[in-house]
C-alpha cells in the first residue's frame, strides 16, 4: 500500500504540473482549454468548471491539456441538419440543439443551409415555413447533442489561430514546469533537511575495493582526479561512475599535506549499464542556510539536468542499451524502495523524475512536446504551417513508435524484477 500511495503522490505531481503549464499558459493566450486530465482511458471523476472539464482517467501513465481547434475539435452544421435554436435577448443563438426528441415552445426549429461557428458565427437556413432565415451566433453558444454540450469555439479562441510564439510557450511551458517543480523541492528540502555541504570527504573504506589497495583512507579529502579540481561529492561520483576500468590519479588532502594516488575503479554493472566503482562510502552533512537553499536548488536542478542528458548520449553511442532502460514497473518499483528509505529520499527522487520528465518530453520525437516544437521550427524557417494532415501523420506513426518502446521497456521491469 505504501508503495501504491507513493507512486500515485509522485508520479500524479509530476503530471499534474506539467500539464498545469500547458493549462496556464494556454489560458494565458487566450486558447480555450476542453479538459484538463490527469490519466488516460475511461473517467473516473469529471468536473465541469468554467469552459474546461477537469477529469482523472483510469490509467495513470500520463495526462493531457485538450486545446480548442485540436484534431477532432471541430464542431459543423452541415447543410439539411434540422436543429433547434434558443436565443437570447439580443436575438443571437445561445444554444444549438442536433437531434432533438422534444418540441420545446421557446425553441425555434430551422433547417441549415449555412452555418460559420468559428469567424463569422451565423446560421443560416429556412425555419417550419419555409422562410429563409438567419441568426447570428453568441460567442459563447453551447452546441447540445443526445446529452452532451459542447462549447463553441470561435477562431480567436483556438490552438492554431494563436501567433508562432504564443503556441510555442504553450507547448514548451509543460516540461519548463517540471524543471520549476523539481527548483522548488529541492528549495523545500534545503530549507527543511539542511543544504548538504557535499564536501568531497571519504567517510568510509570497504575491505575489498580498488580505494583500500591504492592506499586511500576514511578521512581523506579529494581535491582533484587527473589533475582537475574536484570541489564536490557530486562531481568525484560522476567521474568514478564514468571511468570504469580507467587509470585515475587522485589528490588527496590528508593531515595538512596533499599526495597523490593511481586507482583504477572496478566495472559494475547496474541495470544493463556498466558503471565505476571504487569502494568508497560517503555520508553527508547538512546545514541550515535559508539564503542558501535557492543556490541550492538551482545547483541540484542544473546538476541532474547535465546528469540525464549525459545519460541520453550513452545511449545514443550505445555505452548502455535500450535493456537498461525502465518503464513504469520499474519506476513503481524504484518509488516504493525510495518511499522505505523515508520522505526526504522520496522528494529527492519526485524531484529528479520531474527534471527526467521535463527533458524526456523536449526530446524532438513526433508526439512528445519536443516533436511539436520541431514542428513549429519547420513552420518558422518555411514561414507557413506544414500540412495538418501530414503532421497529424508524423505524430500518429510516433504514437505507435512510443506505444512501442513502453511495452519493450514494461517486458524489461516485469524480467528484471518478477523472473
Amino acid at each position: 500500500m505504501q508503495t501504491i500511495l507513493a507512486f500515485i503522490v509522485v508520479f500524479g505531481s509530476l503530471v499534474f504540473f506539467h500539464e498545469l503549464g500547458h493549462f496556464l499558459l494556454a489560458k494565458r493566450s487566450g486558447i480555450m482549454v476542453r479538459e484538463f486530465a490527469i490519466g488516460f482511458g475511461p473517467k473516473l471523476l469529471g468536473i465541469n468548471k468554467g469552459e474546461t472539464l477537469y477529469t482523472i482517467r483510469l490509467l495513470p501513465l500520463g495526462g493531457y491539456v485538450r486545446m480548442a481547434g485540436e484534431d477532432f475539435d471541430k464542431v459543423e452544421l452541415q447543410p439539411g441538419h434540422r436543429i433547434g435554436l434558443l436565443l437570447d435577448r439580443d436575438g443571437r443563438a445561445e444554444r444549438i440543439v442536433l437531434n432533438q426528441n422534444d418540441r420545446t415552445p421557446d425553441m425555434l426549429y430551422m433547417e441549415v443551409e449555412q452555418a460559420d461557428l468559428e469567424k463569422e458565427l451565423y446560421i443560416d437556413g429556412y425555419d417550419e415555413e419555409e422562410r429563409r432565415v438567419r441568426y447570428p451566433v453568441s460567442r459563447k453558444a453551447i452546441i447540445s447533442e443526445k446529452g452532451t454540450e459542447t462549447l463553441i469555439a470561435p477562431h480567436d479562441r483556438q490552438f492554431e489561430s494563436k501567433s508562432l510564439g504564443a503556441r510555442a510557450a504553450t507547448i514548451i511551458a509543460g516540461p519548463l514546469f517540471n524543471f520549476i517543480l523539481a527548483f522548488f523541492i529541492f528549495v523545500i528540502l534545503g530549507l527543511v533537511q539542511g543544504i548538504p555541504k557535499d564536501d568531497p570527504v571519504i567517510a568510509d573504506v570497504t575491505d575489498d575495493g580498488p580505494a583500500i589497495s591504492a592506499g586511500i583512507e576514511k578521512g581523506d579529502r579529494i581535491v582533484s582526479v587527473n589533475g582537475r579540481e574536484v570541489g564536490s561529492w557530486n562531481a568525484f561520483s560522476a567521474i568514478i561512475q564514468d571511468s570504469p576500468g580507467e587509470e585515475l590519479t587522485i589528490g588527496l588532502e590528508r593531515g595538512g599535506s596533499v599526495e597523490e594516488v593511481n586507482v583504477t575503479p572496478a566495472s559494475i554493472d547496474v541495470e544493463g549499464q556498466t558503471i565505476g566503482q571504487i569502494g568508497v562510502l560517503y555520508e553527508p552533512q547538512y546545514e541550515k542556510n535559508v539564503l542558501g537553499t535557492v543556490a541550492y536548488g538551482a545547483e541540484q536542478t542544473w546538476f541532474w539536468f547535465k546528469r540525464i542528458f549525459q545519460l541520453l548520449g550513452m545511449l545514443v553511442t550505445g555505452q548502455f542499451t535500450i535493456e537498461a532502460l525502465s518503464g513504469p514497473v520499474g519506476i513503481y518499483q524504484a518509488t516504493g524502495a525510495v518511499a522505505q528509505a523515508g520522505v526526504f529520499n522520496l522528494m529527492n527522487w519526485a524531484a529528479v523524475l520531474s527534471i527526467n520528465l521535463g527533458i524526456m518530453n523536449l526530446l524532438p520525437l513526433p508526439a512528445l512536446d519536443g516533436g511539436r516544437l520541431l514542428f513549429f521550427g519547420f513552420e518558422a524557417l518555411r514561414g507557413r504551417p506544414i500540412d495538418k494532415q501530414k503532421e497529424g501523420m508524423v505524430h500518429f506513426v510516433g504514437i505507435m513508435l512510443l506505444m512501442v518502446l513502453m511495452i519493450v521497456v514494461t517486458w524489461n521491469d516485469i524480467q528484471r524484477f518478477f523472473f
